[in-house]
């Protein structure tokens, strides 16, 4: 424990106000005025029972014990919600103990957050627990560590201050705030995915993987029947199919510097992960497999798809503590990778923010991933270019503005149409936009069988 004491607002206008009558006495006595003598007999009186009383009062303060301190944090944190910390009191004092408390927050490197309520004023109640709530906001996800909490003790009399640092140690996980889905609080995941903009299409012809036999209906293709279990029932028995399961889906997530542009709160790395999250959540309840693989971060990461409920937990686990870097994308390199490691079909989706110096390097690299798995690129837009592009010109650098936005998104939607053209299919979206997008496309392809 950390203890600082310094003196109150109190003490320091009594000092001030000796200081005033000490140098009063002074010119008087300088000026040869007045009955100095008796008064600077009182005034050292008073001076010596005042430092008296100041030294006992320190030390009364120095001596008193800490309370102990207890902190109630959740062990998982949503990006960009207030949650709410809780902290216990205790003492064994004889009297009321009047404090000011003050929560210190994560420590670590990167760790961002906003409080509400802090510091808070407190009266210790004799023999009595006490607690105060406060509010922590988190901007930022990664590994929170709480280590200390601040008290600010009063001496009896006021003239001191303590100021002490306690070790109180919590841990948290902030995961992004798709993190809301995987606690439960959507119950009706099919009707929110419908408010938020995905609309799946009616499917075309059947499914593609056997599920059932069952009875001819009217209204079932001639090619469903099965002819050998129509022998033997002696009655039209027909083959069900379902949609095709056990597929993979690997997310390429570019953690480059390019990822580091802010729209709003959240970096088009944070929009990134939460629409790959969303679209894993809703793979995964498609019973298909699920897993990522990252690259231009500080170390790369890769996770194997696997499918089931538990994957969910397994891929906000791997994911939650990722950021930005200032690192450009090597397309190539992530491709010679995730060839390595993915063996298997599965349809890769490379999210990043696509540059049209991206040209050969880009397609060279897209070009031979297509030949092993299906491929969907998600190329972010910054919301400032549609802004600008629509923003009114009155001025000749709103007109160089203008000029410089049109040639960039003409050059990125030229570097897309290549894209195209060699059947790579291409999402260029705003970041708030790509989650609904993204399901969209994958349920599309999923009743059309075409993944």
């Amino acid at each position: 424990m950390k203890q600082l004491l310094k003196p109150s607002t109190r003490l320091l206008w009594w000092l001030a106000i000796l200081a005033a009558v000490a140098l009063l006495l002074g010119v008087f006595q300088a000026l040869g005025r007045g009955p100095v003598a008796k008064f600077d007999g009182l005034f050292w009186a008073v001076f010596c029972v005042m430092g008296v009383l100041i030294a006992l009062d320190a030390f009364w303060l120095w001596r008193l014990p800490s309370p102990r301190l207890q902190r109630h944090v959740p062990g998982s944190l949503a990006l960009g919600r207030w949650s709410e910390v809780r902290v216990e009191l205790e003492h064994d004092f004889l009297r009321s103990v009047p404090l000011t408390l003050f929560d210190h927050g994560p420590q670590g490197p990167g760790n961002q957050y906003e409080t509400e309520y802090l510091p808070q004023d407190i009266v210790l109640r004799p023999q009595r627990k006490a607690q105060l709530t406060y509010r922590l906001r988190p901007t930022s996800r990664g590994h929170f560590a709480f280590e200390r909490i601040e008290v600010q003790l009063r001496s009896p009399l006021r003239l001191w201050l303590s100021r002490r640092y306690l070790p109180v140690s919590n841990a948290a996980r902030v995961y992004p705030d798709f993190a809301r889905l995987h606690n439960g609080q959507l119950l009706a995941v099919d009707n929110w995915l419908s408010q938020i903009g995905i609309r799946q299409r009616q499917r075309r012809g059947l499914g593609l993987e056997f599920n059932q036999l069952r009875e001819f209906r009217e209204g079932d293709s001639l090619r469903q029947i099965d002819w050998k279990a129509t022998a033997r029932q002696r009655t039209p028995i027909a083959r069900e199919y379902q949609d095709e399961r056990d597929q993979q889906i690997v997310f390429l997530l570019d953690c480059g510097r390019r990822m580091r542009s802010q729209d709003g709160e959240l970096t088009h790395f944070d929009h990134a992960l939460n629409a790959c999250l969303l679209l894993g959540y809703v793979a995964l309840r498609q019973g298909d497999a699920v897993g990522v693989s990252t690259f231009a971060a500080d170390a790369n990461r890769h996770l194997s798809p696997v499918k089931g409920a538990a994957q969910l937990n397994v891929l906000l686990n791997h994911v939650y503590d990722l950021n930005s870097t200032q690192r450009p994308a090597d397309y190539s390199a992530a491709v010679r990778q995730l060839l390595i490691r993915q063996k298997r079909r599965a349809l890769v989706v490379l999210v990043t923010n696509l540059r049209d110096e991206d040209d050969e390097a880009l397609l060279g690299a897209v070009k031979q991933l297509s030949r092993h798995h299906r491929v969907l690129i998600a190329s972010l837009r910054e919301n400032v270019l549609d802004e600008q592009r629509h923003a009114p010109v009155q001025t000749w650098q709103q007109a160089l503005d203008y000029c410089g936005t049109v040639e960039f998104l003409n050059a990125r939607a030229s570097l897309h149409e290549r894209l195209t053209a060699h059947g790579i299919p291409v999402l260029d979206v705003r970041p708030g936009e790509l989650g609904p997008q993204l399901v969209s496309r994958y349920l599309s392809w999923k009743k059309a069988g075409t993944l």
